[in-house]
């Protein structure tokens, strides 16, 4: 049981491989500027022509059409976890977000010819892709949704606004979340609204207190007129294909905390054993080893419980409960053990030149987006017949 992750079987020899691509993608093309994209809040666009020709971005798109052809959500899983166990750049998050969130939308709800126009120049990492749903009057509750989408001959006139979208600076096709029915859910459609259209135009890049390198914006729609044939699916199932996809988003953020505790715990022990006070290190003291002790049982738990929600998605078969269950389980466990770790640091902690310090940034968003813990709790206490 020696480490902080202790025994695990879910990953095969291809896996642990693919582990090691994500890594060496890391150390050549986002340590170098990791700094340059904090300071100016996004990421190289080449970025995601890099990843696609290193073979982490698209690989769920079919190969017919450049990508990977694999549905083996593990791959997902692993990229995350790399990213968020040995953080460099928060900016490495707009390609995990694009495979396990927004990718998704036009592999599932395309037709034969929208699959021809998009899925080749996003595998091949040309085209960036977003999703916008969050506007600033609607977070979780998706049936507040107000943009809207007017049905003109042929093309929809979107106007309204979202926010909090991620990728939206160099996004060039967005999946958009539009209003064209009065019904709070069947009146929800989705289009792909392409970032040259006339009267789209993007807002702020908004400042964050942490994930600097990921940028964060808003999207401003004014009399945008969009083809009838950029509707992903039929008009009116756009609620029902959000609410299909959201799982998978809340497994992989649940990955990714998992991981992030994993790396946290690891370095703080690491600094523990190095770090001296009256003459010995701190990681001889009692409360030290019972506050690691503590943290690093509690994640191996909720690794434990990951690894059997990971199983049940690649087959098909991880429910809403489950997916709400992880997310809020292990974001807030995240949150706690950066909390508890930074306190073990003492004073150093607070300062960024410490990884625990940035550490501490990044996690407190991780219980609210892909769901506030609040909705989590709520989509789990509904499942109790309560």
């Amino acid at each position: 049981m020696a480490g902080v992750i202790g025994q695990r079987d879910l990953y095969e020899d291809e896996h642990e491989q693919f582990r090691e691509i994500v890594d060496a993608f890391v150390e050549q093309h986002a340590r170098p500027n990791a700094d340059r994209w904090d300071r100016e809040g996004r990421v190289d666009r080449d970025l995601f022509t890099k990843a696609a020709e290193a073979g982490i971005l698209g690989f769920g798109i079919p190969e017919e059409y450049g990508g990977g052809g694999t549905d083996d959500f593990r791959f997902n899983a692993i990229m995350g976890e790399q990213l968020a166990r040995n953080p460099v750049s928060s900016g490495m998050a707009g390609i995990a977000l694009s495979n396990d969130i927004v990718i998704p939308y036009f592999t599932d709800l395309t037709d034969d010819a929208q699959k021809a126009r998009w899925l080749p120049g996003i595998a091949a990492g040309e085209l960036v892709v977003a999703v916008a749903m969050t506007e600033p009057g609607t977070g979780s509750d998706l049936s507040g949704i107000r943009t809207s989408a007017v049905r003109d001959g042929d093309h929809y006139v979107v106007n309204g606004s979202k926010i909090f979208i991620s990728n939206g600076q160099n996004a060039d096709l967005v999946a958009t979340a539009v209003r064209t029915g009065d019904d709070p859910h069947r009146g929800l459609s989705l289009l792909v609204i392409e970032a040259d259209t006339p009267g789209f135009t993007r807002g702020r890049n908004l400042e964050k207190i942490g994930l600097h390198a990921q940028d964060t914006s808003e999207l401003v729609f004014q009399n945008v007129r969009v083809p009838v044939e950029n509707l992903l699916g039929a008009e009116g199932t756009g609620f029902a294909a959000l609410m299909r996809n959201l799982p998978q988003e809340r497994i992989s953020i649940a990955a990714a905390a998992v991981a992030s505790s994993e790396g946290v715990l690891e370095r703080t022990i690491a600094y523990a054993k190095e770090r001296e006070a009256f003459g010995r290190p701190i990681g001889s003291f009692q409360n030290t080893r019972f506050e690691l002790a503590d943290m690093v049982t509690a994640t191996r738990a909720s690794r434990a419980y990951l690894d059997h929600c990971l199983r049940l998605h690649n087959r098909g078969e991880l429910s809403a409960e489950d997916a709400a269950a992880a997310k809020f389980l292990t974001t807030e466990q995240y949150v706690d053990i950066v909390n508890r770790c930074l306190q073990l640091h003492g004073g150093y902690g607070y300062m960024r030149e410490y990884r625990i310090a940035r550490d501490y940034e990044d996690a407190r968003i991780t219980t609210i987006y892909g769901g506030t813990t609040e909705i989590m709790k709520e989509i789990v206490g509904r499942s109790l017949g309560l």
